[in-house]
């Protein structure tokens, strides 16, 4: 058997088993390139008075102590996540380090670079620029997800035909 019919068979075969997760993949990856887009997939942030946080001035002198956060006011905060389950609040900086705090206490548990946020980026091509994101990347994976389901129909096809013959020679 030729290499190239082999591969073929093998891409046939894994194909099934692979594309229904790889369908979702490419669904969600679309999704999260528009959320910022539809208030259907993330809620818009309304605009508020002020932008700096009164009640939580014990997380901002935690992140300042931390020299690689390099946090010297609430300018230098991206987000503060918080955890009520697992009494933690999780604080990012503007330069992806992130300092987990005791919620109650303002207690520095752990501080690591965060790198999962550029990861993202790259992955929903907004790391580049909106165009790519847009230009490039989004009608990139809905083409993926159009060639995915004609792929189903490839497969599915000639395993129909053949059930269609067998039950007409019946």
């Amino acid at each position: 058997m030729k290499l190239n019919n082999k591969i073929r068979q093998i891409h046939y075969w894994i194909s099934p088993f692979i594309i229904v997760p790889v369908i979702l993949i490419f669904t969600t990856g679309v999704l999260l390139q528009l959320k910022k887009q539809s208030n259907w997939i993330q809620p818009s942030i309304d605009k508020v008075s002020s932008n700096k946080p009164t009640m939580l001035a014990s997380y901002l002198e935690a992140a300042k102590s931390i020299p690689e956060a390099e946090v010297e006011s609430w300018d230098d905060i991206n987000r503060i996540d918080i955890r009520p389950d697992k009494g933690i609040a999780k604080i990012r900086s503007k330069n992806h380090w992130e300092i987990q705090i005791d919620s109650e206490t303002a207690e520095v548990f752990s501080v690591n670079y965060r790198r999962s946020d550029i990861i993202e980026s790259v992955h929903d091509g907004s790391f580049f620029t909106d165009y790519v994101k847009f230009g490039w990347f989004l009608p990139t994976g809905i083409l993926l997800i159009v060639v995915s389901v004609s792929g189903i129909y490839m497969f599915l096809l000639p395993l129909m035909i053949r059930n269609k013959r067998g039950r007409l020679k019946k």
